[in-house]
């Protein structure tokens, strides 16, 4: 599910890092979307997607330190997440992202296992729903939760990505 649109300045950036092309955007409260992939017109078409009356201005100079943050997060994320996030989502799915920040680094959890926690046993589906709207990757930890058989399910930013970024927290 899209985010609610709203009309705000949204700064953005795009840098380098292991994982590929990384997507840094935030609002004047924090980091509203963390996005990766191999192309940076196709992260840019996805933020405009996900917020289509905001206003996108390019992040200038004094953005590039935020964007280093977070590359810095995905290289090593273990590490605390140490920005602030402005996510914007329904309440059910910021009821989950809420959970999986919960979810310590070299850990995983089960879909079941988080709508357990929140209360809603039944919306397995409904919290795999909110993982794959996810709009902060890393800082919102989606990629610690695994099937209930322990296998790797989809990962909004690839499998690939996914299965390295568990590797990574495993080896602190």
């Amino acid at each position: 599910m899209k985010a609610k649109p709203f009309p705000e300045t949204i700064r953005h950036a795009t840098g380098t890092s292991s994982l590929g092309t990384v997507l840094v955007a935030a609002t004047d409260k924090g980091v509203c979307a963390l996005l990766l992939g191999d192309d940076p017109q196709q992260l840019a078409a996805e933020l405009q997607r996900r917020f289509p009356v905001a206003s996108l201005v390019a992040g200038g100079r004094e953005f590039s330190g935020m964007v280093a943050r977070a590359i810095r997060h995905l290289e090593s994320p273990a590490e605390k997440w140490d920005l602030p996030l402005d996510l914007h989502g329904t309440a059910f799915q910021k009821h989950v992202w809420q959970e999986l920040r919960r979810i310590p680094a070299g850990s995983t959890d089960s879909y079941a296992a988080v709508a357990q926690r929140i209360g809603r046993p039944a919306a397995v589906r409904a919290v795999a729903g909110a993982c794959a709207a996810n709009p902060v990757a890393v800082a919102v930890p989606c990629h610690r939760v695994l099937r209930s058989d322990g296998g790797l399910s989809g990962y909004r930013w690839g499998i690939d990505r996914k299965r390295t970024l568990l590797d990574r927290e495993s080896k602190r």
